[in-house]
């Protein structure tokens, strides 16, 4: 067959067909040799950078390290600054894969990746799907994503989604009647897999629930589906599974290292230990043990253009007690540590708590479609969603009833019915909101 997407990676540059060569001899070390693995790739990538990299020599303060736990926790502040002034010796912006973070943490930056480190990135991803059948150069994609508005913004994506096999759904408008539409294509079109944003898959779920719809009754070829980008929560899950009939496969990356975990079929959130070194730190940037929750920070072990050395994602998660090296299993991710609300009586609690509490009740009745929460003062709280009816003062009571149980008592609220919840320029919804 015609490998149109690996040619496309090829002739733009990318050595994926080595990348793909030296990623399978890693898969090949076992489990007794991983350490020295890590410990070699740790050493070489943070000499080399200490070596060939200006702005991470002034982070790290000298130009040798002993200790990796003494090294500095690299923020996403302190990479707001041009590209030009991060980049390794020997590289230019010219010579770089060069993208942007979306800004979801609130704090966006261009990032680098040198054009080896980019095609390791490709053959992680590649190895991944490829354990759900999912063929890059054959498989049909429905993509539930963002696109560029802009003409020629638009026009790239789209050419890249031809060179994909991949066909879009733009996502800022999800009433009934667009995916009325999006319904037909799936009618029409032999799809293999579903991937894209949680919200707005979850949102199309809920939009087959309602008409007691089984997605493979008429899309047979459908195998898979992949979410990612925002929590996946148990019940939306087997909502999703059952109205989509196939198995839905939970994914957490960011665009500027690789997928960081990618749910194994053992229905495990495995780890990347391939490409990446995830640690769980605590509040003075040294390791936690298994099972105990703290900050996700992130070494990518091959990218040599720009320095991603102990880089704080901004999230807080718990790897598994049984987690190795080799095998890191993330036990669960609580959410962004931007995601903090205070409340009054000085606790602080994950802002995904309230949004657990409230999902759990709202959601009940099937008219709410989805929601968002927000922290406005220290005991204040809105709650902006989507119904086809007015909450109930039952539900409201049932509400504040059980976050005075589950948080504290005292808090106030108020509840917005919108036509449409606004979302990021990528089209993200952000579930909780601290504007403290």
């Amino acid at each position: 067959m015609f490998n149109l997407f690996l040619l496309s990676l090829k002739l733009s540059g990318f050595p994926i067909a080595k990348a793909q060569s030296d990623f399978e001899k890693i898969l090949q070390i076992s489990e007794t040799d991983y350490p020295d693995y890590l410990e070699t790739k740790k050493r070489e990538i943070i000499e080399f950078h200490l070596k060939n990299n200006t702005f991470y020599q002034n982070l790290v303060g000298k130009d040798t390290f002993e200790n990796w736990n003494e090294l500095p926790v690299l923020t996403k502040k302190d990479l707001q600054k041009p590209l030009k002034d991060r980049l390794s010796k020997g590289y230019s912006e010219k010579t770089v894969f060069v993208n942007k973070t979306s800004g979801s943490s609130g704090d966006p930056f261009v990032f680098a990746k040198d054009k080896e480190a980019h095609a390791i990135t490709w053959a992680s991803i590649i190895y991944r799907f490829g354990r759900y059948g999912v063929d890059f150069n054959s498989s049909y994609q429905a993509r539930f994503y963002g696109i560029p508005l802009d003409f020629i913004g638009y026009r790239k994506e789209r050419l890249k989604d031809f060179l994909s096999k991949r066909y879009r759904f733009p996502i800022f408008d999800l009433s009934d009647k667009v995916l009325d539409g999006v319904f037909e294509h799936f009618k029409t079109k032999k799809f293999d897999y579903i991937n894209g944003y949680t919200s707005s898959i979850v949102l199309f779920g809920k939009y087959l629930q309602a008409r007691n719809i089984i997605l493979t009754d008429v899309c047979p070829t459908l195998k898979v589906c992949m979410v990612t980008s925002e929590m996946l929560f148990e019940e939306d899950k087997i909502l999703l599974e059952k109205h989509l009939g196939i198995p839905v496969v939970n994914e957490y990356g960011a665009s500027e290292l690789d997928l960081i975990a990618f749910q194994n079929p053992k229905d495990e959130w495995q780890v990347n230990s391939e490409t990446l070194f995830v640690e769980i730190l605590d509040e003075n940037n040294q390791p936690v043990p298994y099972g105990t929750e703290g900050k996700v920070v992130i070494t990518s072990l091959y990218n040599k253009a720009h320095p991603f050395i102990r880089y704080e994602i901004g999230d807080v998660g718990i790897l598994d007690e049984k987690s190795t090296l080799k095998k890191p299993i993330l036990k669960k991710l609580i959410g962004r540590t931007s995601d903090i609300a205070h409340l009054p009586s000085g606790k602080k609690s994950p802002g995904l708590t309230f949004y657990y509490v409230t999902k759990s009740i709202i959601e009940d009745d099937g008219n709410v479609k989805e929601f968002i929460v927000r922290q406005t003062k220290l005991d204040s709280f809105e709650i902006d969603y989507v119904s086809s009816a007015e909450l109930t003062s039952e539900q409201i009571q049932e509400i504040e009833k059980a976050i005075s149980k589950y948080l504290e008592p005292g808090l106030h609220f108020t509840y917005n019915r919108k036509e449409v919840l606004e979302r990021t320029k990528r089209g993200k919804l952000k579930q909780f909101q601290s504007m403290i």
